[in-house]
């Protein structure tokens, strides 16, 4: 059968949000990268024949979760040459010796040779997120967009990763400094963001640790939370809340437009879907995440896309392998 949803312009997701919004209807929604097109569905209309998640807080159609610990899984990477990437970092960095970008999030696709299918992966999964989207992609996203509680609206961003079996791992990450200038640049980008749709914005905790664990390893990520307050009426602009903070900070970058720019040139590939973001309004509330850890299918291929934030920090050799860590499926 053909996909029963129609993909919509950014307009109309932003009309269809507010509506829905002002009448506490509950719908599922999913944006592309640069917020043009998606789709908006009421809850009640989805078929888990054709798309499934699991958001942090509450779920619409949860996976099996019957994991199979004993599972012998094949995963075979091919990324792009470390040649290839160093390239691309150093266009990069000469953008940011320039001004033109302070932080840039540079991504690449990875070919991964997989015994595993798209929703395989979606239901041995084990993440904060998970979305699945029939013969398309699938997600196991560790990272949130923005939360809306009780009129009050939040966002996490994570920022730094490194593997929790290096000695003084911990210590290490907290104290690097491009680690530590890419957190603050971030949380100063989505403070800056919240401000726009919310009041008394501030930072409620900064830089602890996330652990996340994968199907070879455990990995330290570094968050932090921060919280304002939406006015009364905030049900009628959830589309205009959303959109305003399209793309996400942390896979962009700051600037956003002039880096978006940048990213266009250098990555060579239009995302699409892959950090964008996929959420749920449960009549008051909503949850979303931003679509990292991303594996999509193209034909025979499975294609992961991962990456990281680019500072004046950044050591080139350093950044391709934290691109090479996060390809990876959280099954344990």
């Amino acid at each position: 059968m053909q996909f029963p949803y129609s993909l919509l312009c950014r307009t109309e997701l932003i009309r269809q949000m507010n509506f829905l919004g002002s009448s506490n209807i509950p719908f599922f929604f999913l944006v592309d990268f640069e917020g043009r097109h998606g789709y908006m569905i009421e809850c009640s209309d989805l078929n888990k024949d054709y798309i499934r998640f699991e958001l942090s807080t509450g779920h619409w159609s949860k996976g099996s979760n019957s994991h199979n610990r004993s599972l012998d899984i094949k995963w075979e990477i091919a990324p792009v040459d470390f040649e290839t990437y160093q390239t691309k970092f150093d266009f990069v960095m000469d953008n940011i010796r320039r001004g033109n970008s302070y932080l840039l999030n540079l991504t690449q696709p990875t070919f991964v040779d997989t015994n595993l299918n798209l929703k395989d992966i979606y239901e041995l999964s084990v993440s904060k997120y998970k979305l699945w989207v029939k013969d398309s992609f699938t997600v196991f996203s560790p990272e949130t967009f923005v939360k809306i509680e009780e009129g009050k609206i939040s966002t996490y961003p994570m920022k730094g990763t490194i593997d929790a079996s290096v000695t003084n791992a911990e210590e290490m990450i907290l104290n690097d400094l491009k680690e530590q200038a890419e957190h603050a640049t971030i949380v100063d980008l989505l403070r800056n963001d919240l401000s726009k749709v919310a009041e008394k914005v501030e930072v409620k905790k900064y830089r602890y640790i996330d652990r996340v664990y994968t199907h070879r390893n455990e990995l330290l990520q570094t968050s932090s939370e921060i919280i304002g307050q939406l006015p009364e009426n905030y049900c009628s602009h959830l589309g205009d809340i959303i959109f305003s903070m399209l793309p996400a900070g942390s896979i962009s970058g700051a600037p956003k437009c002039k880096t978006i720019e940048i990213i266009r040139e250098v990555e060579k590939y239009e995302r699409g879907f892959y950090t964008g973001i996929f959420g749920q309004f449960d009549g008051r509330n909503l949850d979303s995440a931003v679509m990292i850890r991303y594996i999509e299918q193209k034909g025979e291929h499975v294609i992961f896309k991962s990456g990281g934030g680019i500072t004046s920090f950044s050591d080139c050799l350093k950044e391709y392998r934290e691109m090479l860590a996060k390809v990876y499926v959280p099954i344990y």
